[in-house]
């Protein structure tokens, strides 16, 4: 009994204090093919016609003050204009102290047909972002240290604040390979509650795969294959790379990931993902678990990420060149 109300009390602690002081590091998921838009704005529009994505990810449930992560968006193909349309909505809230930020934003792209293999994809997005946190929530040193349920700490002026911010990415893709990156926080926002500025550092994502199996009929869609892909992020001295690989065998999907990187996070990396999913006609639903292999392996309790992506209106009468991603 005492020994979890001490790492309570240290989790609890620790959270609070992040909450206030550290630099933000952005919300991140498993299935990032599943919410291509906060992925890459190159992605808004690289459907057939209309696509509605939803993500929910909850992180580290067994921790106090877990982070618990949605996204909705929608995005359009005009392929009478080679572009793509689409917006984000972002709500994570992190912490004891309640951190919460939420972000709507508007994603373009534009398709450019190289040769009859090659499509490259540049796009771009603005945001605007809102943050929030309950002071009232936090435990403060000098409680800890008089017992108080009072703090002498001075709380912000406010308690709300908001930033604009901007990101840009670039996506080439062929018939079974694809590579791209993307470039966030191009105006490096300022979140803080504090008169003291704290900006959101730029964050790096690189990406890609190959479809080492593919098995499908001419103009129809892939529903048997193989394909590995990669993404790795860096953000301020954080660096991060998930490896992993999908089967599809429609309707069902399953994949297996690695994510660290095992000399900059420990001997064992971060944690392994497995992912299971279904792909019917116009509507693919996925779930993922992440085991948790670093220092907090016996206190986090993992993360669980769902996902559901549908698309409609199909009636196009020009083709977008078909893109290998895989589909979670």
């Amino acid at each position: 009994m005492f020994k979890y109300s001490h790492n309570r009390f240290y989790f609890t602690l620790f959270f609070g204090m992040m909450s206030i002081f550290a630099h933000a590091q952005d919300p991140q998921f498993t299935q990032f093919y599943a919410n291509k838009l906060y992925l890459a704005p190159s992605f808004a529009g690289a459907t057939k016609e209309n696509r509605v994505s939803m993500i929910y990810r909850n992180q580290w449930s067994g921790i106090p003050g877990a982070f618990n992560t949605m996204a909705f968006s929608y995005d359009h193909n005009f392929s009478s204009f080679n572009s793509g349309l689409g917006i984000l909505i972002l709500r994570d809230v992190a912490g004891s102290g309640k951190l919460g930020m939420t972000s709507i934003g508007i994603d373009y792209s534009y398709d450019f047909n190289i040769n009859n293999n090659w499509h490259v994809r540049p796009g771009l997005n603005f945001t605007y972002s809102m943050y929030s946190i309950d002071f009232a929530k936090l435990i403060f040193v000098d409680q800890l240290l008089s017992g108080s349920p009072t703090s002498f700490e001075d709380y912000p002026f406010k308690e709300n604040t908001g930033a604009l911010d901007a990101s840009s990415s670039l996506l080439a893709y062929a018939d079974k390979f694809w590579m791209g990156f993307t470039v966030d926080h191009l105006l490096k926002p300022n979140q803080a509650f504090y008169t003291i500025a704290s900006r959101i550092p730029m964050r790096f994502s690189f990406f890609g795969g190959y479809q080492i199996v593919r098995q499908s009929k001419l103009f129809k869609p892939v529903n048997e294959g193989l394909s590995i892909a990669y993404i790795y992020r860096q953000q301020a001295d954080k660096k991060q790379l998930d490896l992993g690989v999908y089967w599809l065998n429609s309707p069902l999907i399953m994949g297996f990931w690695y994510r660290g990187i095992p000399i900059m996070n420990g001997n064992r990396g971060d944690a392994v993902a497995v992912l299971l999913g279904i792909k019917l006609t116009n509507l693919r639903i996925g779930y993922s678990y992440d085991f948790t292999i670093s220092n907090l392996i016996n206190s986090s309790h993992g993360s669980h990420e769902i996902s559901l992506n549908y698309e409609f209106g199909i009636k196009k009468k020009k083709k977008m060149g078909a893109m290998p991603c895989p589909e979670l």
